[in-house]
């Protein structure tokens, strides 16, 4: 997916301008910045949930993806945002199945290959064993897994997440960037997650989009952008500053007098 001088943001408010940026398949990418930036604006216009103010998310085939019906964009992107999943009375597995509808529609049966799908998806998220259990009884840590295989069982090439370790306690966060990272690279899917987890981001993703508010995206590797201030920069505070110990991103504290 190419992003072509796109504007983002709401009504006749940018939040972002002329962003000119390419999605990989294969790849894992972390969007980083300060609260207000863009980050979930960005995503869901990626998704065409929203319109862009200007410019195009242009697919593959040259397809402006805002042109697609909902079932095309539903076959093509799938998107976990951060509102939480209401399912009373709803197992595991129906909250999978519902990746389906794109394909069978919401009257649609399910046939033994969409059941196949499930099953993988269950399985690649580890959460196979809770298919029969139901959603509300998870921990936070499973419900994500269990969202991550209903956009799996979409079968999309793009998968895009807004704070998928939101909620989550520490093992938690780093087992979910470490399966989306290998659902990128062993699935041949193209992982766009906006994050606070900075340091586990810096460990985890392929490339870094680094967002500013009102200055746009710097792209680099985690190596690069740590090393070259753009950090420091697009998270400048007086209360504290970063630097860099053997490759990995440590934050000072400054003293306040």
């Amino acid at each position: 997916m190419n992003l072509i001088n796109l504007t983002i943001g709401y009504g006749s408010r940018a939040v972002q301008r002329d962003l000119t940026l390419q999605i990989r398949r294969g790849e894992m990418v972390c969007v980083l910045g300060k609260n207000g930036c863009g980050k979930s604006t960005l995503l869901r216009t990626l998704a065409g949930l929203q319109p862009a103010l200007s410019g195009a998310c242009i697919m593959p085939d040259g397809t402006n993806i805002i042109s697609l019906t909902e079932r095309e964009r539903a076959q093509q992107v799938a998107i976990v945002l951060t509102e939480r999943l209401s399912a009373d009375n709803t197992t595991v597995n129906d909250v999978v199945a519902m990746g389906r509808y794109p394909y069978s529609g919401w009257l649609g049966a399910l046939h033994d290959n969409d059941r196949q799908i499930i099953d993988d998806a269950l399985h690649a998220t580890e959460i196979y064993h809770k298919k029969d259990t139901f959603f509300n009884q998870l921990s936070d840590g499973e419900k994500q897994r269990v969202l991550i295989s209903k956009a799996l069982a979409q079968q999309t090439p793009y998968i895009f997440l807004d704070e998928p370790t939101a909620h989550l306690d520490l093992p938690n966060r780093i087992k979910t960037l470490l399966l989306l990272r290998h659902l990128a690279h062993h699935e041949h899917k193209a992982i766009v997650i906006s994050t606070h987890e900075l340091d586990l981001a810096l460990q985890t993703a392929d490339t870094i989009w680094l967002m500013t508010p009102g200055e746009g995206i710097t792209v680099g590797t985690p190596k690069n952008l740590v090393g070259n201030g753009d950090f420091q920069h697009a998270f400048a505070d007086t209360h504290f500053s970063f630097s860099t110990t053997n490759g990995h991103l440590r934050i000072e504290i400054k003293e306040q007098s």
